[in-house]
Formats: C-alpha cells, structure tokens, sequence
C-alpha cells in the first residue's frame, strides 16, 4: 500500500521534470551513483533529526549484527515524508521513476550483504572506495567513537568527503543496538517506542520552541541539557580521553548513559 502511494507520487511529479533523461546504458550508472548519493544525506539526517530518527531506529535497535539485522526494516517511514521531497529530487531532474525504483532497489540489496561479522576486511582498494562490512559494523556501533558515522549506501566516498568517516579499529569491539536499548524484542515496541517518546515530550514541552525541539532537533536533545545528543556524548569521550591519552577504550566496558 506505501509502495503504491509512494509510486503513483513519482509518477505524479515526473511531469514535471526539468529533463528527459533516457534510458542509456550511461543514465543507469549516473542513477545509481546520484541515488546513493542522496540516499548518503537521507540517511544521514535520519540520524539527527529526531522525526526521521522515529523510523530508522528500528534498524539500529538490535544487539546483535548479522544478516537478520539488515532485515530489521521500519514499518512507518511512508511518515516521515521524506520520499515528498528528497525522493522526488532525481525524478524532478529527469530520471524516470522506473530507473530510480530499479537502481534503489540495487542499492538495497547491496547493503544487505554488509550486515556481517563473519567478513572483517576486504581488499584495500574496495575498502577504500565501498562500503564493506568493516565501515558499515562502525555505523551500527554505539562506541562514543563510532555514533553517527560512515552513512554511505555502497559508496563509502561521500562520508570520506563530507567528514563522517570512520575505520573500524582492532582494539576498540563494537557495541551494537542504541544508546539506551529496549530490552525487548517485542516488534510493535520496537516499532513505535520513539513516535510514542516523541509525543510525549511534545506533551510535556513548556512551549512550542521546546515542542518542535523534540521533533526536528537530533534525537538527545532536551531543553535542559538532562539528556545528551551522540556529539556531546562524543565530545564527554574526547575530554575524557584528553585526561586519559591513550585509553580510548574507557567507554566500551559499559552501558552508555546520555544523562552523563
């Protein structure tokens, strides 16, 4: 039902596209790298604007990290309206919604594959320009190190070029699920937790500056500083670490708190 509403608005705006692209063999590839490269800002706003972040923690909400997880997919992301405008971008340039369908679906399935443990390193020079489990193992951490980096669909180029890269370190084990995990594989909880978290606290805001806050601020954010975004969880680590060269390791040993 959300891939047909989704399709038919493509269909919709392709009138009103500003070229005709064909369907040559060098428009596919152009697609596809395009489509990743909108599907890097995509995801990348998924984690830090709270709305979007309602629909993506589904994926991240799993302790563990096999092929399963690539599965763990949100059921509600038709919500976040983003396929509205950020969806429609390539359509607008002149890609037929056909072309953009097949290369995202391409996309989808080459992340599948990169939900493993069992393959730590590729060859350097496909490490260097795609993502790989090794850089795709970073983003699903919840190391102070590794929140919120290495974004990239197949190609790890853009967070290289945009500063959201991360490698991978053999001394630093990665820790999987979200900074405050659910304890729960209850799949209606897990679905819905942070459209409810959200609604409540747009309940309790003491006005609406602090009510949108809640909404489109990164997912952290509190009015009174009582919770912590991944950056400042971030910056805490740095500053410890600066007291403490050497053992960047200090937070891994335990559950993170964002209140800290």
């Amino acid at each position: 039902m959300f891939g047909g509403l989704i399709g038919a608005w493509f269909i919709f705006v392709y009138q009103f596209r500003f070229f005709d692209i064909p369907f040559a063999w060098w428009a596919w590839i152009l697609a596809f790298v395009l489509d990743d490269f909108v599907y890097y800002w995509s995801h990348r706003w998924a984690h830090t604007v709270r709305w979007f972040w309602a629909d993506h923690v589904v994926h991240h909400s799993s302790q563990h990290y096999n092929l399963t997880t690539a599965l763990r997919q949100p059921w509600f992301g038709v919500l976040t309206f983003k396929w509205v405008w950020l969806g429609s971008a390539l359509i607008l340039l002149g890609f037929h919604p056909v072309m953009i369908g097949f290369v995202g679906g391409l996309n989808l399935i080459y992340q599948f594959w990169i939900h493993t443990e069992v393959v730590r390193k590729c060859p350097a020079w496909f490490e260097a320009v795609m993502n790989t489990p090794s850089h795709h193992r970073v983003h699903h951490g919840i190391n102070p190190m590794y929140l919120d980096k290495n974004y990239a669909g197949v190609f790890i180029v853009w967070d290289k070029m945009f500063g959201t890269f991360q490698p991978e370190l053999d001394d630093e084990e990665i820790r999987y699920g979200i900074v405050k995990n659910l304890g729960t594989y209850n799949p209606v909880k897990i679905s819905v937790h942070e459209w409810v978290g959200i609604f409540n606290d747009m309940r309790s805001a003491g006005n609406w500056r602090d009510a949108m806050m809640y909404l489109l601020a990164p997912p952290g954010w509190s009015p009174d500083g009582s919770r912590a975004t991944s950056k400042e969880i971030h910056a805490r680590w740095i500053s410890r670490q600066s007291r403490q060269p050497g053992d960047h390791g200090e937070d891994s040993d335990r559950q993170l708190d964002p209140a800290e």
